[in-house]
């Protein structure tokens, strides 16, 4: 699953994460979350890009720290109280890869209907296109919906 991609319910809805990172609130798939945690120490990876320029160990296992600040064109960020690490389950070459990603704020987890995805305009938006799948109206405010393998890739 990546993106919001997965188990629509029968109403065409489906649970997302709602997360903020820097500016910009992003929806996870709820069922591609496999935990949320707090901050923990991270190793930098000589060599690595930027935006998975480190690894933190969760539960015994070497995961790759991702930060879209730099994907999204954000400035750097520091950690905050609110400050998480968010540990989903994505596919990369269509290979299963489990990535922490850095969040400003995690929200609550919510349900986004289908037919409220709308396309990325082509004009008016700082975002590469190829990395979001859709914007949402949630509220008052648009959602991003990720598409992690392109960001991640």
């Amino acid at each position: 699953m990546n993106g919001v991609e997965g188990a629509a319910d029968r109403f065409g809805a489906e649970p997302v994460v709602l997360l903020r990172i820097g500016t910009e609130t992003f929806a996870f798939a709820a069922g591609m979350v496999r935990e949320i945690i707090d901050p923990i120490p991270a190793t930098r990876v000589a060599g690595a890009r930027g935006h998975v320029g480190h690894v933190v160990n969760v539960r015994g296992n070497v995961v790759p720290l991702a930060d879209l600040r730099e994907r999204f064109g954000m400035e750097p960020g520091s950690a905050g109280a609110d400050t998480r690490y968010v540990v989903v389950e994505t596919r990369l070459a269509d290979e299963p890869v489990v990535v922490a990603v850095v969040a400003d704020k995690v929200f609550e987890v919510t349900e986004i209907r289908s037919s409220d995805h709308r396309p990325v305009p082509r004009l008016g938006t700082r975002w590469r296109p190829d990395y979001v799948r859709s914007i949402v109206k949630c509220g008052d405010e648009f959602v991003l919906v990720p598409d992690l393998e392109t960001i991640l890739a």
